[in-house]
This record gives C-alpha cells, structure tokens and sequence, in this order.
C-alpha cells in the first residue's frame, strides 16, 4: 500500500504547489507613483517619423527602440522613484512577499551590460532570463512574446544606450513555496502562449497595428481580463474586465457597450481618452491615468489612432437585456441625502442635470463608469479624488478632490447611490459596507 500511496502524494503535493504558484499570475499591487522621466532622445520613430531621418542607422534603431519602450511602459516598473531610470529596485508588495524589479541598465555587473540582442529576446519572447531563471508572470511576457524580433532588438539597443547604474539587484522576498520558480513550468504549461504577432489577412493595416500594439507591448488584457481561481486568465474571456489584484481597481470590460465597450464611440474620443486623458466621453483616472502618463501620451497620432480602431472593433459579447434604472430600489431618505451631497459637492463640476462640463469636468449622466456593476471605481473616486494625467496635450489637468475625510460611509453610499441611479442612469445602489471596505485601504 505505501508504495502505490507515495506517487500519489508526490503528485497531490506537486498539484497543490502549482495551484498556489498560479495565484503570481498579476502580482504587481499599489498606485504606482510617477517615475523619472526618460532623458534619452525622445522623438517617437516607430513607423518612420521624419525627425528620425537624419540620424544614422544606428541612432534611428536607438530612437525607435525608446518609443517601443514607451509603449511597453517599461520604465513604469523598473525604475523606482527619485532614482535613475531603469535602475530597478522597485518593490512589488503581494501577498506572498515582494519580487523587486531588477536593474535593466547596460551596466556588466548589476544590469543587463553582458546580455546579447539573443538573450533579450529570448527572454521577451519566452519569459525565460539569461540565466535559464522562468521569470514570474508579473512581468508581461505572455503579451511581448507577441513583439518581433526586430522590434526586440530595437529596445535591446535603446537599453544598452542608456546610462549604466551599479545598483545591485534585491532578491524576491517570497515565502515558500512561491519562491520555487521552478513551479512555474504548471502556469507556462496553462496560461502561456508562446509566439509572435500575426498579422489577419481578413483586416486593415491600421487595424493589424492596433492589435500589435494593444496585445502585445501594450499588455492591455493583463488588467482587462479577470484572473481565475487558478491565478490565470481565460482567453476566452480576454478583455471582458475584472478587478486588478492588490490595486483595488475594476478594470472594465472592453467588449461591453456598457462598460469600456467603444463601440458605439466617435473615434476621436477614444484617441482622445487614450492620448491626452481625457476626452467629451470620459477621463481617465487610477492606473489607467498612469499608463497614459507614462506610455500612451508619448505615441503619435497614427498608432493611437489604430489602437482605437482596433478597440472599437472588438466583438461585443454583451449577453444580458440593457438594464433599467434601479432607483425605485433606493430608499427616499437616502436619494434625498444623496441628492443634497451632490448639490453641496458636485454640482459646480458636473452640473446640475449631470452632463459636467467636457472634457475639462467628465459628464456622470450616461457615464459607463458610473452605472457598471462594480461600484469599486465611482466609490474610489469620491474617496480619493484624483487627477487626469497631465500630457503634453493637457498639461494642466483639473482633478477631483478626495472626500474620504468629508463623507461618513453612510453620506459617501448615498452620493454614489444618487449619481448611480440619478438622470436614467442605470447603475444599482451602494451600501455603507462596500464604502468602509475601500476606505480601510486608504493610507493612513
């Protein structure tokens, strides 16, 4: 009996290793704070740019590969505030531990001086280090193995034409048994795809760039996509939205005119929203206003523009009847409590019928934002406030102020609730629970 036992318990062990390693799936948590810039050359050349057509050939390969990097928003995790960019260092706090970001400046030591254009790729393309460590899926592979060879090689050269920094990489900080990488082969063998971009025939140029961008450096259905009890994401349900782990933000769904669905959107706006943060539609706020921040502002007008086309073209997968106005659900001493708040706080931005005043103070009347099921957003929003990121197109943004220390849960349910039902809106109540549960995550 205890010889027929003993590989069975092997594999339940190895099983249940797997299972708790699959939970690293998006490990990256916080709002992250805004890094040093970039202070290499930064005029984008990706599809040619004329400012590039003077330099030699090895520079305008250096000038496209920082745009690459922009659009990859490598620098976003790799460089930690107030220090050099790319320089790592920068702690990931999960609930396992912490993975600190490594050091990918050229410097021989501590960065990546002595890796090859192969090693890069290598690793973009299959997630795999130079020194045959599996990389944890924090860091995207499974979208830039989408990204050519030649694309790779263009950032590799941006890379290794940034300043070196000696700054030694930190060890990850994880407990057992998520620091045994070699458990990782499980969610590879599940969740991981490897291989580059293809274009679809069937398709435009523009709508085939759009897709490279937006799959692949771009990793939008790393946050767009719900993770699953096994730490994965379907494909099946790629960018239906879920909420980003250990960041407390519902990313919304992009296939739902009723959530991010853009489908029924004039193509401007969603440039506008992706580029400049805000637009007559929307505006961006939370980890979203960070990737346009760091990423999306720096790109030119024509891969914004076929990102949107390629969004705007995703098929809808809206399943359930249109809902109606759940406000004969909120009780009257609650909607009049709401309605005064707004009144007192809200109404000079947004305006008395809810329509606001865009794109500088976003509409909430018919706000996707506002009436998705999850209320987590529109509650993060009253609590924190925020600003739309300021861009080169909008450097002066107007923002929100936070109302966390204004509002009791009680008040803050009940604006929400108000401007969730209020105007047709469609968007269902909110109890003080929900709010207490977001405020508990505010820093002290």
């Amino acid at each position: 009996m205890k010889a027929r036992r003993l590989p069975i318990l092997i594999i339940g062990i190895v099983v249940v290793a797997v299972l708790v390693v699959l939970a690293l799936r998006l490990m990256p948590s916080g709002p992250r704070e805004k890094p040093a810039p970039v202070t290499a050359a930064s005029a984008p050349a990706a599809n040619g740019a004329s400012s590039a057509a003077a330099l030699s050939p090895a520079s305008q390969i250096i000038v496209k590969g920082e745009y690459l990097a922009r659009a990859g928003d490598c620098v976003a995790c790799h460089t930690e505030p107030n220090n050099p960019p790319f320089a790592g260092g920068r702690a990931m706090a999960t609930p396992f531990g912490s993975l600190f970001v490594p050091n990918i400046t050229p410097d021989d030591e501590t960065g990546i001086g002595q890796w090859t254009a192969d090693d890069f790729y290598r690793m973009m393309h299959t997630g795999v280090s130079r020194d045959g460590n599996l990389l944890y899926p924090a860091m995207p592979f499974a979208s830039y193995t989408k990204v050519t060879r030649e694309d790779s090689d263009a950032i590799y050269a941006y890379l290794m034409s940034v300043t070196p920094v000696k700054r030694k990489n930190h060890p990850h900080e994880l407990r057992f048994p998520f620091n045994k990488r070699e458990l990782l082969i499980g969610w590879r063998a599940l969740y991981f795809k490897e291989g580059e971009f293809q274009p679809d025939p069937k398709q435009s140029v523009q709508w085939n760039r759009g897709a490279y961008l937006v799959q692949g450096l771009g990793h939008c259905a790393m946050c767009h996509t719900a993770i699953n009890a096994l730490g994965g994401s379907s494909e099946s349900k790629e960018f239906e939205g879920g909420m980003i782990p250990n960041q407390n933000w519902y990313a919304p769904s992009l296939t739902s005119n009723r959530e991010a669905g853009l489908g029924n959107w004039p193509l401007q706006d969603i440039v506008d929203l992706l580029q400049v943060g805000v637009s007559h539609r929307a505006t961006v706020y939370g980890p979203m206003a960070e990737v346009v921040y760091n990423s999306l502002q720096y790109m030119t007008d024509e891969d914004v523009q076929a990102m949107a086309v390629y969004l705007q073209a995703l098929p809808q997968r809206d399943t359930e009847p249109p809902p109606s106005s759940q406000e004969h659900l909120v009780q009257p001493a609650v909607m009049e409590n709401g309605r005064k708040i707004y009144q007192q706080q809200c109404v000079m931005c947004h305006a008395e019928d809810g329509k606001g005043h865009p794109p500088s103070f976003p509409p909430l009347a018919g706000n996707q934002s506002i009436t998705m099921a999850s209320p987590v957003n529109a509650i993060r929003m009253v609590l924190n406030g925020g600003y739309a990121p300021g861009t080169k197109k909008n450097p002066r943004p107007h923002g929100m102020p936070p109302f966390s220390h204004a509002l009791d849960d009680e008040q803050a349910a009940a604006v929400v609730t108000y401007i969730r039902v209020a105007w047709g809106n469609t968007g269902t109540p909110v109890a003080p629970p929900q709010v207490n549960a977001l405020r508990k995550l505010l820093p002290e």
